[in-house]
């Protein structure tokens, strides 16, 4: 089998293993059959879609809808990087899932409009289907109405016409969208469970995502979650897309 490639951009070493480690998990898929590469910390270079099964793109702490003159050099060159790809991605219709960052990331590529207007504090919330995403190959994984985790400055707002809303949730309206049939992007984590969070609430307590005084509360609620249904799809992406 070819290879699945995930593309992070978390600088903190143990928030960048433990969204490895869930990946690795949830997909079911070894190392090998799972490569990482950091885009923080190494310019990703030439790739050709044909080394690989898939792409999945993690979250993170850029956000696409930051002022330019407040991105840093290495989130510079990161988008520009992913642009490159994508490019290349949507022209080809080749098989990739983004989550969090990755929806900021594919919904500015596509000409979405993304910004703060539906930003999500830290939080497991109801995600509903809607018809397209009842009948989506992947989305098939999953419940009509199920709950996620989240936790985002930015959210697309308005999606351009080409592309397919498949769920939604009240306080944000564009929970995961398809552009062509095989290029994904969810606003949810998929690749989230209770210790992934709570390792994430502390990482990021200074942040600007929640007041620093709130990190015990938010840890607790993550252990009182009962979220299951999300990384379904991460599998269900591998048995989809997996060829050799």
């Amino acid at each position: 089998m070819k290879p699945f490639l995930l593309l992070g951009t978390r600088a903190d070493d143990d928030v960048a293993d433990n969204e490895y480690e869930a990946f690795l998990g949830f997909t079911g898929l070894d190392e090998p059959g799972l490569r990482r590469h950091r885009l923080e910390a190494v310019p990703l270079g030439a790739l050709d879609l044909d080394d690989w099964s898939g792409i999945f793109m993690g979250g993170g702490p850029f956000n696409s809808s930051d002022p330019a003159d407040e991105k840093s050099a290495t989130q510079r060159r990161v988008e520009a990087e992913l642009d490159l790809l994508l490019d290349d991605v949507v022209a080809r219709d080749f098989p990739l899932l983004g989550a969090c960052y990755g929806i900021g990331a594919i919904g500015t590529h596509q000409g979405a409009v993304v910004d703060r207007t539906f930003s999500e504090p830290i939080g497991r919330v109801p995600i509903s289907l809607t018809p397209a995403g009842v009948d989506d190959q992947l989305f098939k994984a999953v419940p009509t109405t199920f709950e996620a985790f989240v936790g985002h400055k930015e959210a697309v707002r308005e999606l351009p016409a080409h592309a397919t809303l498949l769920a939604w949730s009240a306080a944000c309206p564009v929970q995961a969208f398809r552009i062509g049939q095989h290029v994904y992007a969810t606003q949810f984590h998929p690749e989230l469970d209770v210790h992934g969070l709570c390792l994430r609430i502390e990482a990021y307590r200074y942040h600007g995502y929640f007041e620093p005084d709130e990190m015990e509360e938010l840890q607790e609620m993550a252990r009182q979650a009962s979220v299951h249904d999300p990384p379904k799809l991460l599998q269900r992406f591998v048995e989809l897309y997996a060829r050799s």
